[in-house]
């Protein structure tokens, strides 16, 4: 059996390269993160692929090295390490250590001379060595015993490998890199020698540079480009020749203090390791440490062997977990004990578990509660699997729990709590009051960007604890479970968990909270009311006109086609609109256009943003394929998918709304997200045609007019804009005189146009650059309009410069109601990462003060409509707008007081503006 090859991993020539070519990653803290998971990503792989072998992680050590000494200015022209670098090798190397990987820093050395005498002291005993590295001067220790594998690009390289990439053999890499030098370790080589002449030269004299320097006189002859002139320069910089060989060369006699002997993979620290990586926030591995915990836990203990006493261990004392006393309630005496206890509770936590993830389709299988930590209980009622017991009739459950569950006053705590209350209402008539907390977003007011805001994630972050994995107890990909088919043994911990939990969060969370008292004011006064607003509105759900949907599939299908064959004449050649390869090989290899844009991994990018710049450089070919993808966009998303989407039991179309997504408190809507339909385009709009009013019904949109623009003015205190919005004008034509020093009167389209860009732009924070390519005119100019709107309102400007030093000060910004977004990134050392911070500090306290005022609005408006029973109903809300389904003859007094609930959602210093418009569909009600 052949000898597991041992691995040595050039450490520090990965951290560079995960650090430059992956995508930066950061901790909610702001700490980078991106090159530890990518060196890390790669010796787990290593792992994997080498599972026998023994191994080593060898970096560079601190400090200067012999070839310092010999030449002053080697590596001299490497700019210093990247802060953001500098400050993950630490974690980094506990990482590694932690994982079980023999790590070296030898001082005096490289990593390359640590790695270059391991490798030849395992060759010479035979035993085969894998070299893992990026660095091409490792190519020198290839031999029939090493090989050298990049574990980023998946390539290998042997003794033909080396001759084929570099044209030489292994052993004249050292005279190439002494000839032709190596800018990146400031080699200098011979000047005027680049590498294709110096492999000429090697080839021709069939040595190295020894042989070379004595047998100058064979070089003119040489079929080498230059190659009369190359004896002279060869001999005025020999020195330099003789000295780049000595810098190039591997030592591979560096004293070492462990041998071949001492590099096994050790077992991995799973608890060190799980103080690194939540400190580094890599969840998907927390995850794996744990669920390995659990099962060397559950795991029997090793047989023991008779015949060898084990030497006494010392144990440390375990610190007892708290038991949890989770019981599935099965029969009626233990039904009536529990609800008695929820009758006593102040507070209990309720989860309901179902069929699937769509409240308005999925059914009830059971219930669970919890009324102090660790206690808890799951109701089954409908398990249904072969051999399940018998379990407590559904309607004697759901009656008793009724009450419970519909009394305002008992307070209750769920986390998702609107699927819950959907669930409930669609499947046991059940109108859940009284949701007085919901832990999902008790964490994203906390902190919307800290985690993600689902209970296995707030589980991890905020309890140390490791939830039981759906997939654990139901299995995977099509073979999966649903929840009824679950044996009781599993679902029943699994139920009970998710109400503990959601106890357990809640009493962490509310503790945070209190002693935050904006914060709370924030989930008591807009987000917990908003919960059963949203959930009516879900089961609401919109009517759309299904054939009209298909008409207009089949119209988007003909442009498509007519699209495709343009596109395919502008290529000069048939190929597949939908692939970035065949795309790529046409717009950059055939008409080699200009890469404006690249991929992560440096590749010309035919992502929409590199096509629309392509396509406002005047290439046409890019804007044939951005309008055939926004097309197909809206056929596959919305023209194809809406008809299947609509409910059987209803016949409408039920969106989900998230609370706990967009970091700034904007509402998004999913399945089907109703929220990126296109209105700038006639496609899209048609779109909107297809969402109708039931007969006898109008559909009512009331949309706030240029609301960000309205909060600016408010947080600004800026005259000019404050004055623009009090004496009704429009603030576009009032900018665009300002600007362009024109009467109110004066003002044209196109100037309009442009002050609406400059408005609109600069709270987003765009640039001149930016600005001038969207509104037509070069940087200079868009710079000077820049200057003059600021000259105009100095206050927004304060504004700016005022919360860009808040959000630098204290991490945060805030909405005009305490709701607050952190900035991780506002210290960033990357100025790219800093300047986005920036920019968003300025946008999100009107962007999120905006998403407050609807929500609130929202709240009010259903508050009115409950109140007076009104045949009219909320159906949809998209960014700003809100659309109501409205009977006919009641249409002129709803929209009278949807303005005046509306406007009156906030106190502004200028008067919040709301548009109203009606229709038979969404379309002519915008």
């Amino acid at each position: 059996m052949s000898q597991a090859p041992l691995v040595l991993v050039d450490g520090s020539s990965y951290l560079y390269r995960a650090f430059h070519a992956l995508p930066p990653l950061t901790n909610s803290k702001g700490m980078p993160t991106g090159a530890v998971k990518g060196v890390l990503n790669m010796l787990r792989s290593l792992r994997k692929q080498y599972p026998d072998s023994p191994f080593a992680v060898v970096f560079d050590a601190k400090g200067g090295t012999f070839r310092d000494e010999m030449y002053a200015e080697y590596k001299a022209n490497r700019p210093s390490m990247p802060d953001d670098m500098r400050v993950q090798i630490e974690p980094l190397h506990a990482s590694v250590k932690a994982l079980g990987f023999p790590l070296l820093c030898v001082e005096g050395v490289e990593a390359d001379d640590v790695i270059g005498t391991l490798a030849r002291s395992s060759a010479a005993a035979t035993r085969p060595v894998v070299i893992s590295t990026g660095d091409k001067d490792m190519a020198q220790l290839v031999d029939a015993h090493i090989t050298l594998v990049n574990t980023m690009s998946g390539s290998s390289m042997d003794i033909e490998g080396v001759k084929e990439k570099f044209g030489v053999a292994p052993e004249q890499i050292i005279d190439l890199l002494a000839l032709m030098g190596d800018s990146s370790d400031n080699i200098p080589g011979v000047k005027g020698v680049g590498e294709k002449t110096a492999v000429g030269l090697l080839v021709g004299v069939n040595g190295g540079i020894k042989e070379l320097y004595e047998n100058l006189d064979l070089v003119p002859s040489l079929p080498i480009r230059g190659a009369k002139t190359l004896p002279a320069k060869l001999l005025e910089h020999k020195e330099l020749a003789f000295l780049s060989y000595q810098l190039a060369t591997i030592k591979v006699d560096v004293p070492l203090e462990v041998g071949l002997d001492d590099l096994h993979l050790g077992e991995p620290d799973r608890e060190t390791l799980l103080q690194l990586y939540t400190e580094l926030e890599f969840k998907g591995w927390i995850d794996e440490v744990q669920r390995e915990n659990k099962r060397l836990e559950l795991a029997p203990p090793p047989a023991a062997t008779p015949d060898a006493e084990a030497p006494p261990v010392a144990v440390a004392e375990p610190v007892a977990p708290v038991e949890a006393a989770y019981e599935t309630i099965l029969d009626k005496a233990r039904f009536d004990v529990w609800l008695q206890k929820l009758k006593d509770a102040e507070l209990f936590a309720f989860d309901t578990e179902t069929t699937g993830v769509d409240a308005q389709q999925a059914q009830l299988v059971g219930l669970s509660f919890a009324v102090k930590p660790h206690e808890a209980a799951y109701i089954p009622l409908a398990h249904d699997y072969e051999g399940a017991p018998q379990q407590l009739d559904r309607e004697l459950v759901l009656n008793a729990l009724k009450p419970l569950l519909e009394d305002p006053n008992k307070a209750k705590v769920g986390q998702h709590a609107k699927y819950d209350i959907n669930i409930l209402a669609n499947c046991a008539g059940i109108t859940v009051r009284g949701v007085a907390f919901d832990t999902m977003l008790e964490s994203y007011v906390l902190n919307s960007t800290a985690t993600r805001h689902d209970m296995d994630s707030l589980a991890k972050k905020y309890l140390d604890h490791t939830t039981i994995g759906f997939t654990d107890i139901a299995g995977k990909g099509a073979k999966q479970l649903t929840f009824n088919q679950i044996h009781l043994d599993k679902a029943g911990p699994y139920a009970a968990e998710d109400a503990d939990i959601t106890l357990r969060l809640h009493h962490k969370l509310h503790a945070e909270l209190a002693a935050l008292p904006s914060l709370a004011s924030v989930l008591s006064d807009i987000e917990m009311p908003l919960v059963p607003v949203l959930a009516r509105i879900e089961r609401e759900g919109a009517l759309v006109d299904a054939d009209l949907l298909k008409i207009q599939s089949g119209e988007l299908g003909d442009k498509m086609d007519a699209l495709e064959r343009e596109a395919i004449e502008l290529a000069g050649e048939p190929f597949n609109l939908g692939s970035p390869r065949q795309l790529g090989a046409i717009l950059y290899d055939k008409f080699g256009l200009p890469v404006l844009k690249k991929t992560p991994r440096g590749q010309p990018s035919t992502a929409e943003e590199a096509l629309e710049a392509l396509a406002e450089e005047g290439f046409p070919l890019p804007k044939v394929l951005m309008q055939y993808r926004s097309m197909s966009k809206l056929k596959s998303t919305y023209t194809d998918r809406l008809p299947e989407q609509i409910n059987p039991r209803t016949g409408r179309i039920h969106t989900s709304y998230q609370q706990a997504v967009a970091a700034t408190g904007r509402l998004s809507s999913s399945d089907p997200n109703l929220q990126n339909i296109p209105v700038r385009t006639a496609e899209g709009r048609r779109i909107r045609q297809a969402f109708i009013a039931a007969p006898g019904y109008k559909l009512l949109a009331a949309d706030y007019s240029q609301i960000e623009l309205r909060i600016m003015a408010h947080l600004a205190k800026d005259e000019g804009l404050l004055s623009a919005f009090r004496n009704g004008l429009d603030v576009h034509t009032a900018t665009a005189a300002e600007v362009f020093k024109v009467e109110l009167g004066d003002v044209t389209s196109d100037q309009r146009r442009s002050a609406k860009a400059i408005n609109f732009g600069l709270i987003y924070g765009m640039g001149a650059k930016k600005l001038g390519k969207d509104i037509g005119v070069d940087s200079k100019t868009a710079k000077a309009y820049i200057d003059v709107y600021f000259a105009r309102y100095p206050g927004v400007r304060d504004y700016m410069e005022r919360t860009r030093k808040q959000a630098a000060d204290q991490g945060y910004v805030e909405t005009l109601f305490g709701r607050r977004l952190y900035l991780p990134t506002i210290h960033s050392n990357r100025p790219q990462e800093r300047a986005g911070a920036e920019r968003t500090a300025i946008n999100a306290p009107m962007q999120g003060t905006a998403a407050d005022i609807i929500k609130r609005a929202m709240v009010t408006v259903d508050n009115w409509l409950a109140s007076t029973a009104l045949d009219a109903r909320v159906i949809l809300q998209v960014h700003d707008e809100l659309v109501l389904e409205v009977r006919e003859d009641l249409v002129e007094q709803v929209a009278q007081e949807i303005r005046v609930h509306m406007s009156g959602a906030a106190q502004l210093d200028v008067p919040l503006v709301v548009d109203v418009g009606v229709g038979a569909n969404w379309d002519e009600a915008h």
